[in-house]
């Protein structure tokens, strides 16, 4: 046996010989077997073109003179079916005339061997189809995967001029969206404003001194802040509402009045004065038919006394020298307007202040400011920079603060309104 190095190579070819002498089938197929091809062999036209649909060989070596159909016949029949049609055929033939040339080559034949067969030319000529047999099915991959991706690109074309067009109707909506948008939020931004109490009214309270500040964000939370006062005592409350917007302002502006109203009727029971608040406040969210409520803090001050009830932030307790104290709101109260009841989650906490004593009240969009970076301004960096500077007035405090907590948000947008109330014992 011949020593044959491209044999695992070219053991994936399988070739089929179709030729009715069962001497040049062995001959053939022995030395087609020492060159490492799996063969497939065929006694008569008939069995061969059975043997070529179910094995579909790389090529088929095929005899011209056989008893039942000669092999242009075969060859015919071959190039006629779609499983069959591509795999080369190579005529063995005896008849070396012109006329049978032509005739093979014009039914779809690619070559022929003249026999007796030389193994030389022969191995050369098999190598040679099976190399041009590779590229053809090569070829045809490569255009199928083309046309594929022709028919996909046309595809993805046809999806992107719909969507195009989905995009363009979206824009307009969005654009007229937005003009209803910017209207409400400055009507928001409008009534956040025209209700925060003015310097004049802060002014009149005799013992305590306060400053505050609001900046709506770009998109318009809910902050709320006031101070009231009447026959000597002082209601301050501040709360937040959840969401943006309009309806956000709505809710604040509910607040304030429902506030303001039990204030002047000289409501003092905290339980009572938050559970009619909240009823009101959740009723009203229903029938609008959204789901915004808020944490809300109140400090009644009377005679060097605060008493807190309500959930909010914490409270930042300072006492004179800038010694700081935390009062966790938790459990003073519940979100306002989420359930309907809530006078079991009432509770008091009072403060007794000295003079030079005070509260410094935020909302989170002090504490949760952001810088460039994506971190929170904190209510560490908050509570230090109140204690650093809590010998100065209140309204320097405050700008102290406000400052500070600008310069660390940068150029980073302003996600939710920035609240502060800074309020200190005479």
């Amino acid at each position: 046996m011949r020593n044959n190095p491209n044999k695992d190579h070219e053991q994936r070819h399988t070739i089929l010989i179709v030729d009715d002498n069962t001497t040049n089938l062995k001959v053939i197929a022995s030395y087609l077997n020492e060159l490492g091809f799996r063969v497939l062999m065929a006694r008569h036209g008939e069995r061969g073109l059975q043997r070529a649909k179910q094995a579909l060989p790389d090529i088929i070596l095929l005899d011209v003179m056989m008893p039942d159909i000669d092999g242009f016949e075969v060859c015919r029949l071959l190039k006629e079916d779609e499983l069959t049609k591509d795999i080369p055929v190579v005529f063995m033939t005896a008849l070396a005339s012109t006329e049978h040339k032509v005739k093979g080559f014009s039914i779809g034949a690619v070559d022929y061997v003249t026999k007796p067969i030389q193994h030389e030319e022969f191995s050369a000529r098999i190598k040679t189809h099976l190399a041009l047999r590779s590229l053809q099915q090569s070829l045809q991959e490569k255009n199928a995967q083309l046309e594929q991706e022709i028919s996909e690109r046309k595809r993805a074309e046809e999806s992107l001029i719909v969507a195009q067009k989905e995009i363009t109707a979206l824009n307009t909506r969005l654009k007229s969206e937005n003009l209803r948008l910017e209207a409400e939020i400055d009507v928001a931004r409008q009534i956040q404003t025209m209700l925060l109490p003015t310097e004049s009214e802060l002014r009149q309270i005799e013992d305590l001194e306060i400053a505050g500040f609001m900046k709506p964000a770009d998109e318009v939370g809910g902050d709320y802040y006031d101070v009231l006062q009447q026959h000597g005592r002082v209601k301050i409350g501040i709360g937040d509402v959840t969401g943006h917007g309009l309806e956000s302002g709505v809710v604040m502006l509910m607040a304030q009045a429902i506030v303001r109203t039990l204030f002047t009727i000289n409501e003092t029971d905290a339980t009572k004065f938050i559970s009619v608040l909240n009823r009101i406040i959740y009723d009203n969210v229903q029938r609008m038919n959204n789901q915004r409520n808020l944490t809300l803090t109140l400090l009644d001050y009377y005679e060097e006394k605060l008493r807190l009830s309500g959930k909010h932030e914490d409270v930042i307790v300072v006492r004179q020298g800038g010694k700081i104290e935390l009062i966790d709101t938790s459990d003073l109260g519940f979100p306002i307007g989420m359930i309907d009841h809530i006078a079991e989650f009432v509770g008091e906490l009072t403060i007794k202040l000295q003079s030079g004593d005070g509260v410094v009240l935020y909302t989170d969009g002090i504490t949760e400011a952001e810088n460039e970076q994506g971190h929170y301004y904190g209510l560490e960096r908050l509570c230090n920079v109140v204690s650093q500077n809590w010998d100065k007035s209140s309204e320097l405090i405050k700008d102290i603060v406000v400052d500070n907590v600008l310069q660390y948000i940068g150029n980073q947008k302003v996600y939710d309104d920035l609240t502060l109330l800074v309020i200190k014992q005479k």
